[in-house]
């Protein structure tokens, strides 16, 4: 994994100042130029009806990877947002972590296209769950 424009401890200390990033428990793992690698432990809050991690906490993972891959990109540019996010769930993740391996398509000036393939520890590295595409807006004045 190619060298960053921000860190893992400059990571973790924009998600420590997130609430929603501490309350889902999301830890990133790696984060690389244009690539991240992100962890959803697979707790029972999590869980919908028939045993398997829901989908709206597959879609937030999806999002905070792509998130951090677009800041591994550009640096520490913390008003680049969502413009679209797309996924395709694609079997039932069986309880346990959620892993998000993120690396962008495109990066642009003003907008990155990436995509994210979310695999279940408990199904392994070969089944994926899910595959996000997103595009994220980065702000004009961002130098």
């Amino acid at each position: 994994m190619a060298q960053g424009r921000i860190t893992l401890d400059e990571v973790n200390e924009i998600s420590a100042g997130l609430t929603w990033v501490q309350q889902l428990g999301l830890k990133v793992e790696e984060v690389g130029d244009g690539t991240a690698r992100l962890r959803l432990p697979g707790t029972e809050d999590l869980l919908r009806p028939g045993g398997t991690i829901s989908g709206p906490s597959m879609m937030t993972l999806a999002d905070y990877a792509m998130y951090i891959a677009v800041l591994g990109a550009i640096g520490r540019v913390e008003l680049a947002v969502t413009t679209n996010l797309s996924i395709n769930f694609l079997r039932k993740p069986e309880v346990g972590d959620v892993l998000a391996d993120c690396r962008l398509l495109k990066c642009g000036k003003r907008l990155a296209y990436g995509e994210v393939l979310l695999t279940s520890e408990a199904l392994g590295p070969e089944e994926v769950v899910a595959h996000c595409t997103a595009t994220y807006s980065i702000p004009p004045d961002r130098e």
